[in-house]
Formats: structure tokens, C-alpha cells, sequence
């Protein structure tokens, strides 16, 4: 596993566009203000760390075949979802079924980041490229050195994330059963952002509440170890784009660090900005997450 990134530095720190910055218990931050937002990003130092699951996890599934993947380049990681205040004021738009401005952007799709979100963003910056996450670094980012199901530890409660609350559930009738208990007790909705505590690298939220959004299509992991990976070029077969994190109606084998989804384009995921230097080696990644279908 890696070390934690505080004990690494980027360069240049801070960037020409950080309006304030500095080094907590966590490592590296800097904030800019977006579109008159502002928000903060974590640096994630360059490491190694085994990708998937050992086979003895509670929950896992068969796509989560482990292997040790290296990360050359460092990146910036906003150290929350985006919220809808930020999506409204680069978007100019409300897609969200749930209304707050603290709240996570949702019902966005993977395109809709692309060219409402990240686009824009780009010309407002200098020297960083905002984009969302490879798979790799969200996964890597979401253990923040952890080997176990969560960051946290193998376990889930209600006081750790926000989701269902179950396990698992396996038909359509045992979720509508629990969303109406859901309703009953007040869950039945996204949470804050800044809900939680973060992992030890100071990101908030990477399990549950909302689906996030990665950069790659979705494929099958390799056989053997792998350098800065990236996914297919090519759309595959399906042509699915790469979900992680879980959400707010589902259970919690579905927000472990390993769990993979994919969907084709639909109404899910919101964007989260994270950024990354031009013309440099270290890299960055957004953030974005799906919205409340189940």
C-alpha cells in the first residue's frame, strides 16, 4: 500500500488559480473558486495499492478481480461531490430531483459532465484541467490506504454513510420495501455533502449517497498488474461508462471500495470538479455521481 500523501508535496503548490491554501492532518489542499464557488481540493500523491477484491470479502462479485496497480502522477481530488450550488452557477440549470444547495448534483449524465461542466470550467482556468476521476484513482482515492471493505473498516452502519441501511436485498419488492420504510424514518433523500466523516486523506462521501461518475468505459480488470491505467480507448461492447460509490436507496454491498458498475448514457450521475496541472506530471480527476433511480 501507499504512504499517505501528506508526506508528499505537489509542484508547483499552490496553483496560479488557488485562491487559498494550505497542509492539515490530511496532507495537501488548496481552494478555488468556481464560477464564484468556492471549493476544495486534496491532493493524491502517487502510490500503489491493490485494486479489487480478496476473495474472502464479504459481498464481493466477480468483476472485482484483484491486482496491483501503480499510479506514477500525483492528482488534485475535490474533497466532496459537487454540490448543486456549483452545478447551477457553471450549468445555469437545476437537473436534481432533490432540491438544496448543499446537496450533491444528481439525475446528470456522463455527457452532461462532459460538455455543460467540465468544458466550461476549462476556460476559466490557468493552469489546471478540471475532468473526472479515472477509475484507478477513484478507487485508490476512495481506500485511502485501506485494504479492508471500506475505508473505514469490513463493517457498515447508518452513523458511517448514507444508504439503505440493509445489506442486501435481492428483489424489487425488498427495495420497495425498504424505500418506504426509508420514507417512514426520513432517509428517503440525498444528505449534505460535508455529511460524514472523511477518510484519513480528508475526501468526504466516496460511499454512498450518490453514484459517481469515472472517466472510463467500463471493461473487465486485466490479468496482472498494471501501470497508470486508464480503460479501453474504444467504447466496448455495451459501451458502459464506469459507476462507483453506491447511493442513498441502495444497500451496503454496493458501496464497498471494490463494488463496479456500468450504464449506458441515462439520467444518473452529477459532477464533482477535480482538477489537474497542464503540461504537468501530476494529474487530476472530478468527481461526479448518479442520481435516484434504483
Amino acid at each position: 500500500m501507499t504512504d499517505s500523501p501528506q508526506r508528499f508535496r505537489p509542484t508547483p503548490f499552490p496553483s496560479v488559480d488557488a485562491v487559498s491554501y494550505g497542509q492539515d492532518q490530511y496532507g495537501c489542499w488548496q481552494e478555488l473558486q468556481l464560477a464564484g464557488i468556492a471549493t476544495r481540493f486534496r491532493w493524491i500523491a502517487p502510490g500503489e495499492y491493490l485494486r479489487g477484491s480478496p476473495k474472502h470479502e464479504k459481498g464481493r462479485f466477480d468483476n472485482e478481480r484483484q491486482h496491483q496497480v501503480t499510479l506514477t502522477r500525483g492528482f488534485w481530488l475535490a474533497e466532496t461531490a459537487c454540490s448543486q450550488a456549483l452545478w447551477r452557477a457553471v450549468t445555469r440549470e437545476e437537473p436534481s430531483h432533490f432540491k438544496g444547495d448543499e446537496l450533491p448534483v444528481e439525475t446528470v449524465s456522463w455527457e452532461d459532465i462532459q460538455s455543460k461542466f467540465i468544458e466550461p470550467l476549462s476556460s476559466q482556468m490557468r493552469d489546471l484541467k478540471p475532468c473526472l476521476p479515472s477509475e484507478a484513482q477513484w478507487e485508490y482515492a476512495c481506500r485511502a490506504g485501506a485494504t479492508t471493505a471500506f475505508s473505514w473498516g469490513d463493517e457498515i452502519d447508518l452513523t458511517q454513510a448514507r444508504y439503505s441501511g440493509e445489506w442486501s436485498i435481492q428483489t424489487k419488492k425488498g427495495y420497495e420495501k425498504i424505500l418506504k420504510q426509508m420514507e417512514k424514518e426520513d432517509r428517503a433523500t440525498t444528505g449534505p455533502t460535508l455529511d460524514y466523516q472523511p477518510n484519513s486523506w480528508g475526501l468526504y462521501q466516496l460511499h454512498g449517497n450518490v453514484w459517481e461518475w469515472c472517466e472510463d468505459w467500463y471493461t473487465d480488470y486485466p490479468e496482472g498488474s498494471v501501470v497508470d491505467p486508464t480503460g479501453p480507448e474504444q467504447a466496448p461492447d455495451g459501451g458502459e461508462r464506469v459507476l462507483r460509490g453506491g447511493a442513498w436507496y441502495y444497500v451496503g454491498r454496493f458501496l464497498r471500495s471494490a463494488y463496479r458498475n456500468g450504464t449506458r448514457r441515462i439520467t444518473a450521475p452529477t459532477v464533482l470538479a477535480s482538477a489537474l496541472p497542464r503540461s504537468r506530471s501530476e494529474r487530476g480527476a472530478l468527481r461526479a455521481e448518479r442520481g435516484r433511480q434504483v
